[in-house]
């Protein structure tokens, strides 16, 4: 089999399907951000896959296609119809309101498409995707019926990869699209919002804090790192007698506090403070919830921030769960891909023995059907939240 002119070649069999830098023993001269580039075994010239390659990312190989035949641009417009179609055919996702595009999950590496309404709202985590995106927007369009699309690369992967972030949208495009979930409804602001402006990933857990609210009584509950205010909502639109709710980014409780006033949600109280600082505050005051919701940031954006954002996610449980009532829920939750289930479990529960609390864990969910992954890439099953009964 002759060699294709672009290529690379690892030190051992691949992982997954993704290449890292450090993984790689030698690459074709010349490749470029976005090449198509051959996987090539490592000890001949057999083509294992097709991938995507970018010079500066840590992330240098992302495959597209497994075995011999590169994907022309026709296999990338299939894929991006066969994602959509599934979103279409599933009786559990709202086809109007979801992720229509999850990366690797839906063999589209570093894209991400999130729809709103008339509105795709794309994301790259690679300028290496950049033709991909090109390739599946006309696609979606015409099989969801959507009208607008806003492109942007995010923030992070541009520093990572030498890049400026940038923006750019069709024309007529707003800037602000309202949505309803479960007869809440939300703005999303698409210039100010985190990531495609709103966290579809976290719809089903809404929902079943929402039920678990609507079971208690004069329930008070305690959202931290509300962002736009979503399970703070949910709870309030169960019945809650008070819901507090947490954020230290200005623009983002500016943001919950429109949603609150569009839902005439008159329960909620909005408290701007960094959530380490406010639930020790809390707790020197004794207060207790019977709900307590924990949504931060990634803390393990890299494997050189691990430790650090270990330390982060212990001490962030070990300071809630004193103010979960005897009975009452912890929900807490990691968005951080590069941390299992299985290790932020054992970081709660070491939080729980240092708070001298007992934690069952009555639920670990996720993401809902529209963000499928791939079980060679566990990554793509970034979102854990852990539903604890704490006595």
């Amino acid at each position: 089999m002759s060699r294709p002119e672009r290529w690379i070649r690892l030190r051992g069999k691949p992982r997954g399907p993704r290449a890292f830098r450090r993984d790689l023993a030698e690459t074709a001269p010349g490749l470029g951000a976005g090449d198509l580039t051959a996987l090539l075994a490592a000890d001949g010239d057999e083509i294992l896959g097709w991938g995507l390659y970018h010079p500066s990312s840590q992330v240098a190989w992302r495959e597209l296609r497994r075995g011999p035949e590169p994907p022309d641009e026709e296999w990338v417009r299939a894929a991006a119809r066969a994602a959509a179609e599934r979103r279409r055919r599933s009786p559990e996702i709202d086809e109007r309101l979801c992720r229509v595009v999850h990366a690797e999950g839906d063999d589209l590496p570093a894209l991400v498409v999130d729809r709103y309404g008339d509105l795709l709202a794309v994301e790259l985590f690679s300028t290496a995707a950049l033709p991909l995106a090109r390739l599946a927007l006309p696609e979606l369009h015409e099989a969801l019926g959507t009208r607008h699309h806003r492109l942007a690369l995010d923030a992070a992967a541009a520093r990572a990869e030498g890049e400026a972030a940038w923006v750019e949208t069709s024309p007529g495009c707003p800037e602000l699209v309202q949505v309803e979930e479960d007869g809440i409804r939300f703005e999303i602001d698409l210039r100010r919002g985190h990531k495609t402006g709103f966290f579809l990933d976290q719809r089903e857990n809404r929902a079943r804090l929402r039920r678990q609210v609507a079971a208690v009584e004069e329930a008070e509950v305690l959202d931290v790192c509300c962002y736009s205010g979503g399970f703070a909502l949910a709870a309030a639109a169960a019945g809650a007698a008070a819901v507090t709710a947490v954020d230290l980014d200005e623009e983002a409780l500016a943001m919950a506090r429109r949603n609150a006033n569009l839902n005439r949600s008159r329960s909620i109280r909005f408290v701007q403070a960094d959530a380490f600082g406010y639930l020790r505050t809390l707790a020197a005051n004794g207060r207790s919830f019977d709900f307590v919701v924990l949504d931060p940031p990634k803390f393990v954006p890299s494997r050189r921030e691990r430790e650090r954002g270990l330390a982060r996610y212990h001490d962030l449980n070990k300071l809630a769960l004193p103010l979960v009532r005897p009975g009452g829920l912890l929900l807490t939750c990691s968005c951080s891909g590069l941390l299992s289930a299985l290790e932020f479990q054992e970081r709660v529960r070491q939080a729980a023995r240092r708070a001298g609390r007992t934690a069952r864990l009555e639920r670990l969910t996720g993401a809902g059907p529209d963000h499928p992954v791939r079980l060679d890439f566990p990554e793509g099953a970034y979102l854990k939240a852990l539903w604890l009964r704490i006595t």
